[in-house]
């Protein structure tokens, strides 16, 4: 869903003039860039590796959700039982969607795979082509588009309620092979692991990219769905991942420690994969596979109004940056400045796309 994508932003944090936080995307900026070693992984999914160069471009495929989001931005504390005034807006949204949309806009080519209600396919596929995404959208002729509602204080943290809708059918029927023909990575949006269809999906994208030898990178999209799903359950089902973009509070499941930097350091170990945790205003941190250090990012200045979506804007423009032969971490400071860009306006797409 819009939000979070891959740990909304600052966990914890924005308001005023904060840096670029962004919910997922809590941002980086700039970095020593230290030489990457080769990844390594424990059941790898062959081809380049978290850490190693992407270069020679290539499609990026993503898969997952995407919904209508209804932003409504308050000043004041929800007043219970009674009105809160606030300024409401409709926004295309779904982290999925999102993260397509902000790679497109870094001039990525991009495909989307998800599901959404017939009623409202035509305006979302519009929508996309708009963002520069290619839409492969199954329609549901029962269940209408997914729909979150996203309440955003006045220091711009996000609250959602999701309906995930016809979202949480996408499964195994919607699948194609042609759409691994050109793609140089894939990218998993962890809310499709939250259905039985989704992972059903999942396991058999994971085992079509083995056998193709391309890379697959996974957002684990939300701490409270995740910790229902069970930290061991996720980690089974992203087994051969090369690329993992937690948040603090999904790291600290996942990695199991307090410290979300020791967390990551521990998954990279645990999964072998490149372990990118985005900390909000306190930046990101990569992880090697092999449980060592690469490096911080810090997060560029920014006016935070809305931090839904900021994940899923650093996940975007971090995947771009790496499809263009960039590194890991000067690719984490393109991801950062797109999640500083995010959080400025209300909903979770690049304000050209809305």
């Amino acid at each position: 869903m819009s939000g979070r994508g891959a740990g909304a932003p600052g966990e914890g944090q924005r308001g005023g003039s904060r840096p670029g936080v962004g919910s997922a995307g809590e941002s980086r900026s700039s970095e020593r860039r230290p030489d990457v070693e080769t990844h390594r992984e424990r059941r790898p999914v062959p081809g380049a590796p978290g850490e190693g160069p992407l270069s020679g471009g290539g499609r990026l495929l993503v898969v997952g959700d995407l919904a209508t989001d209804v932003v409504a931005v308050h000043d004041r504390p929800l007043a219970v039982a009674t009105d809160t005034a606030a300024h409401v807006v409709l926004r295309p949204g779904g982290a999925a969607a999102n993260v397509a949309a902000w790679a497109a806009a870094q001039g990525a080519e991009v495909t989307l795979l998800a599901r959404v209600g017939a009623a409202t396919a035509e305006q979302h596929r519009a929508e996309l082509r708009r963002a520069g995404v290619c839409p492969v959208l199954r329609e549901d002729p029962d269940r209408p588009t997914a729909t979150i509602v996203c309440l955003v204080d006045s220091t711009g943290e996000r609250t959602m309620l999701n309906d995930r809708g016809a979202g949480a059918a996408l499964g195994p029927a919607d699948w194609d092979e042609s759409l691994l023909d050109d793609a140089a990575r894939v990218h998993l949006s962890g809310y499709l692991l939250f259905s039985a269809p989704g992972r059903d999906l999942a396991a058999l994208i994971l085992a079509r990219c083995r056998a193709r030898s391309v890379p697959v990178s996974v957002d684990p999209a939300s701490a409270g769905p995740l910790a229902r799903l069970g930290p061991q359950t996720f980690l089974d089902l992203v087994n051969g991942v090369d690329l993992l973009l937690p948040n603090q509070d999904e790291v600290r499941l996942l990695g199991g420690h307090r410290d979300a930097e020791t967390a990551g350091l521990r998954l990279a170990e645990r999964t072998g994969a490149l372990v990118v945790v985005k900390r909000g205003a306190d930046g990101v941190v990569l992880c090697r596979p092999d449980g060592t250090l690469l490096g911080r990012v810090p997060t560029p200045e920014a006016k935070v109004v809305d931090t839904t979506g900021a994940g899923d804007s650093f996940a975007g423009a971090f995947l771009a940056a790496r499809l263009t032969g960039a590194s890991p971490l000067t690719a984490a400071a393109a991801g950062c400045a797109a999640a500083a860009r995010c959080v400025t306006h209300p909903g979770a797409r690049p304000a050209e796309d809305l």
